[in-house]
């Protein structure tokens, strides 16, 4: 079944100003990167400027994997989503490139950073490397959403009020 499809169940797709809510009230996502085995993910949290571009601080030891894929990744893809139930989710797919913000400019992005999630073994561990920040420059975007029971579907409520 295709999504467009999908709309006679409730699925509805995100405009560019829902997608830009969604993110802007997000901060946890899944980063997809090419690695030669399939897709390597990665669960990261992030900062978004409000328009194009999310930030990334990846805490990288003397070998990192996906600082080496990301090096490597030409077009990488990062989906956040939220489900609440099966009839209240929302997702948006992203699709861009990817690359290390330069030390030197860290503090133009510090703001985008600031909704970023972060768990507390990050901010509190010690890493035997260090910290760096990356930028996903989002080409493409797509979202959907279903905010409801879909036409036909009654709560059990519902029919006890009919009765």
């Amino acid at each position: 079944m295709s999504l467009d499809e999908l709309r006679e169940y409730g699925m509805e797709w995100m405009d560019d100003g829902e997608i830009k809510n969604f993110l802007s009230s997000q901060g946890v996502g899944v980063l997809g990167l090419q690695a030669e085995e399939g897709p390597y993910l990665l669960p990261l949290s992030y900062g978004y400027d409000g328009e194009s571009r999310l930030y990334f601080t990846y805490v990288i030891g003397s070998s990192s994997r996906k600082q080496s894929l990301t090096a490597e990744t030409e077009t990488a893809r990062f989906l956040v989503y939220k489900a609440e139930s099966m009839f209240s989710w929302e997702s948006v797919l992203l699709k861009g490139s990817i690359e290390a913000v330069p030390m030197d400019q860290l503090d133009d992005h510090e703001a985008a950073m600031e909704n970023a999630w972060r768990p507390d073994l990050f901010v509190s561990g010690e890493t035997s490397g260090g910290v760096e920040v990356y930028q996903f420059e989002i080409d493409e975007q797509v979202g959907i959403k279903h905010t409801g029971l879909p036409p036909g579907f009654r709560r059990e409520s519902d029919e006890t009020e009919a009765d």
